[in-house]
């Protein structure tokens, strides 16, 4: 018999360094995942802001077109954009009048969600009219502008739902009456 010795061998973990093992790896993992879902989120946020910013810009040049179209056709500073302030409407590059009064109060609102209101994508271009619903709306509020008689504030507003969350981007911009 051989007498016992003060080494001792180790042959495995215990049961309490596999537990903190499993801990340590979960923990990290767990860290990482959640790392990955708010990346994620953050892109599809920043991709959305960006379309939305997209469509604001071009919500200002159609009533730029459509204020270019007036002179064109010789008609008076105004006319085919507003009769009377503040007006709120729906309008798309296919167009060069507006087509939907969002300020009528007669069931419309321009930003309330339903699936009519919704701007369409087909090819690449954002309509009302063809093409796959998405989730932007827009809404064109035109009021008379710092010089009275002769520029209109342009305000264009998107809104969007993601993951029931309401967003909108604006922008505003004043044009003036330099053709007269």
């Amino acid at each position: 018999m051989k007498p016992f010795s003060n080494e001792t061998t180790r042959q495995g973990f215990t049961l309490m360094e596999a537990i903190v093992a499993i801990f340590v790896i979960t923990t990290g993992i767990v860290g990482v995942l959640s790392l990955v879902t708010q990346t994620i989120s953050s892109a599809t946020y920043s991709k959305n802001r960006l379309i939305a910013a997209y469509l604001a810009q071009e919500g200002i040049e159609i009533v730029r077109n459509i204020r270019d179209t007036e002179w064109l056709k010789t008609a008076s500073w105004g006319s085919d954009i507003c009769t009377s302030f503040p007006c709120e409407w729906e309008a798309d590059y296919t167009t060069t009048s507006f087509l939907n009064d969002c300020g009528s109060g007669i069931n419309y609102n321009c930003h309330n969600y339903s699936s009519n209101d919704f701007l369409r994508i087909d090819g690449g271009f954002y309509n009302y009219l063809f093409g796959n619903p998405t989730k932007f709306t827009r809404k064109i509020t035109i009021n008379n502008g710092p010089v009275s008689g002769s520029s209109l504030n342009i305000k264009v507003e998107i809104f969007w739902q993601e993951k029931g969350k309401p967003y909108k981007f604006e922008a505003q911009e004043n044009l003036y009456n330099w053709y007269q």
